[in-house]
């Protein structure tokens, strides 16, 4: 009888067995800053009146399988251009995997910048794409010689851009994402799921590029649980792309639920507008660290390096006071020493200064 790791080897993909699962930490009784969540629960009213909505929800029906109604909700909130179309997905990671799928063969490959987005790489790998990371520049700009280059060559089928980055927080420069649309004959998609956070986004431009997509979450605007991800773009385009779009992947209450929460964009308006402000007020008590370097960030998270040698230790010193960051330092290169916290609520903000203090 042929064991079981046998038998492994014989039928998993030597590019599956060699990936790690994407891991969670548990964050049970800390303050939990390591995911880049809106810290703020909705309006007791608003909570009851959702709940009425859950209420009325019958769900021994399948669900609208193209989420009309969203759909029609998501344009009109999300300012999508006239003309275009939107996908719906489980999160923004399943819309990085029809995209994938939609185009996987053999030779192709995936470009992104790195430091990036892990889900770029991991789904790359999952569909057998190659995947092509082009580093960036020391101060997390894009390399455009190195980029264009890679273009050139590489010739990719997809092409992601962060914007803002995930784990750097900066925006790229508008000149050089224009510069990669012209360059690129593949697709190319910008994710702006941190949009809320930032001042800048390229929806407005769909239609002026053949080969543009725009990718959004409302995960960090405050609904992390509903895990919804929205692809926007020209009709033909998208019209390929949900072919591979698995029956009924928006399930009805997560319809219901998103539609309801849009309806009051002005709560999430609030929550961003505080999140921003204590994003400054965060950034300035990390500066007044001098041991630390801060980077810029148009994101509801704060990337800094501390001194050579202890992200580690500092990260676990954070830990066992009972605050979970994010620890990057692992991944070398340029985020060697660097951890990531996720905007809070200001007490939290408080408390992690005060735990980072005292673990430097």
């Amino acid at each position: 009888m042929t064991s079981i790791n046998d038998s492994i080897k014989q039928w998993i993909r030597p590019e599956i067995r060699a990936v790690q699962a994407y891991h969670v930490p548990d964050a049970t009784g800390m303050i939990k800053l390591d995911a880049m969540e809106n810290p703020y629960t909705w309006p007791a009213a608003m909570r009851e009146a959702w709940q009425q909505a859950l209420g009325m929800t019958d769900v021994n029906r399948y669900p609208d399988p193209a989420a009309t109604a969203l759909s029609e909700r998501l344009k009109q909130t999300l300012d999508v251009p006239k003309g275009m179309a939107v996908v719906l997905g489980n999160g923004s990671d399943e819309i990085i995997q029809m995209l994938a799928m939609a185009v996987a063969a053999p030779g192709r490959a995936v470009m992104a910048p790195e430091p990036g987005f892990v889900m770029y790489r991991l789904i790359a790998n999952l569909v057998a794409m190659d995947y092509i990371g082009v580093p960036l520049k020391r101060d997390f700009s894009l390399d455009m010689p190195a980029m264009l280059a890679a273009i050139e060559v590489q010739q990719p089928a997809l092409i992601f851009l962060a914007y803002p980055n995930n784990p750097t927080g900066n925006l790229f420069s508008e000149q050089d994402v224009r510069a990669i649309l012209d360059a690129a004959d593949g697709l190319v998609i910008v994710d702006e799921a941190y949009h809320a956070f930032a001042d800048h986004s390229f929806m407005g431009e769909l239609g002026n590029y053949p080969n543009l997509l725009v990718m959004r979450t409302l995960s960090k605007l405050g609904l992390a649980g509903l895990r919804l991800g929205i692809l926007a773009g020209p009709a033909a385009w998208l019209a390929e792309i949900d072919k591979v779009r698995l029956p009924y992947n928006i399930n009805v209450l997560t319809q219901v639920s998103a539609d309801f929460a849009l309806q009051h964009a002005e709560v999430f308006a609030e929550q961003t507008a505080a999140i921003r402000a204590d994003r400054t007020r965060l950034i300035s008590a990390l500066e007044g660290l001098a041991v630390l370097d801060v980077f810029p960030s148009a994101a509801n998270f704060i990337l800094f390096r501390v001194p050579e040698g202890r992200g580690g230790e500092i990260f676990d010193k954070l830990k066992q006071s009972g605050i979970l960051i994010k620890n990057l330092s692992a991944n070398g290169g340029l985020l060697s020493d660097c951890l990531r916290v996720t905007v809070g609520k200001p007490e939290e903000n408080r408390a992690f200064i005060e735990s980072l203090t005292a673990a430097l």
